[in-house]
């Protein structure tokens, strides 16, 4: 088992940034792909970004690129979302999961944190 516990949402002002962050336990993280999901009300949960075990391989929405970033600290059993230039369209509860190779699709991963709400205000 893996759990996932993420942090650091809260509210901002449209353009400004938030850094999110996903702290693991459990099983060995870092042989883990992990990823960040969002889901606004009445939407679907929708893929964000994800990352390979290593790093070494980085997808992301084309909503979000060039504005998020994503990172993992396997020391820490950590990974991170840094949120740039945030728009009201970027307003929803963001999950973080855990899987073993990278995807774009919610039911590829088996394991999930409780979300961390992020609110854009205009």
């Amino acid at each position: 088992q893996v759990q996932l516990v993420e942090s650091g949402g809260g509210l901002v002002q449209a353009g400004g940034s938030l850094r999110l962050s996903c702290a693991a336990s459990g099983r060995t993280f870092s042989g883990f792909a992990m990823a960040w999901f969002r889901q606004a009300p009445g939407k679907e949960r929708e893929f964000v970004a994800s990352i390979s075990w290593n790093g070494g391989t980085i997808y992301y929405a084309d909503s979000v690129k060039g504005r998020f970033t994503i990172s993992r600290d396997n020391a820490k059993n950590t990974v991170f979302l840094q949120m740039n230039s945030l728009t009201p369209g970027d307003t929803a509860v963001y999950y973080c999961a855990g899987a073993l190779r990278p995807a774009s699709s919610a039911s590829s991963y088996k394991y999930w944190g409780q979300g961390t709400q992020v609110t854009v205000s205009s």
